[in-house]
C-alpha cells in the first residue's frame, strides 16, 4: 500500500524551462552523485481565466535513466500555456528507493526577466528547485 512506501525527500533534481533560439523546452537535471533510474514525468497545465477553467492534456514521459551530472529533455512547451500552472510530477529510483516530487511553474512565471544561465544546458532558463 502507498502508506508503506518510504518517499524520501527529493534532492539535487531540478526541472528547468529553457529557451534557445528555436523554442522553449522543459528539461530535468540530475545533480546527484547517483544515476536516476526509471524516471517517469507527467506534465499538465491547469488554471482559469475570468470566465472559464482551462487545462491541457496530461502527458506522460518515460526516461530510462539520467546519469549523475546530466540532463534529459522532457518536452517542448508552447508560450500559449504560460498563463497556466505548468506541473511536472517527477518519480524516479536511486538504488531501489523511490523518489517523488511535483514541480509547479505558477502562471506568468515563465518570462524573460526570470531567466538565469543554466550551466548544464549552456542556455538561459527558469530553474525550479
Amino acid at each position: 500500500m502507498k502508506k508503506d512506501i518510504d518517499f524520501s525527500p527529493v534532492k539535487n533534481v531540478h526541472v528547468v524551462i529553457a529557451k534557445n533560439d528555436e523554442a522553449w523546452k522543459v528539461f530535468i537535471i540530475n545533480r546527484n552523485q547517483a544515476k536516476l533510474e526509471n524516471v517517469m514525468v507527467t506534465s499538465r497545465g491547469y488554471g482559469e481565466t475570468k470566465t472559464e477553467k482551462q487545462q491541457t492534456t496530461v502527458l506522460r514521459h518515460m526516461i530510462p535513466y539520467i546519469e549523475s551530472g546530466m540532463y534529459a529533455l522532457i518536452e517542448p512547451i508552447d508560450e500559449s500555456v504560460f498563463h497556466l500552472n505548468n506541473e511536472y510530477w517527477v518519480s524516479y529510483f536511486i538504488d531501489g528507493q523511490v523518489y517523488d516530487k511535483k514541480f509547479i511553474f505558477v502562471p506568468d512565471s515563465i518570462i524573460e526577466e526570470n531567466l538565469i544561465f543554466i550551466e548544464e544546458l549552456e542556455m538561459k532558463g527558469i530553474f525550479h528547485d
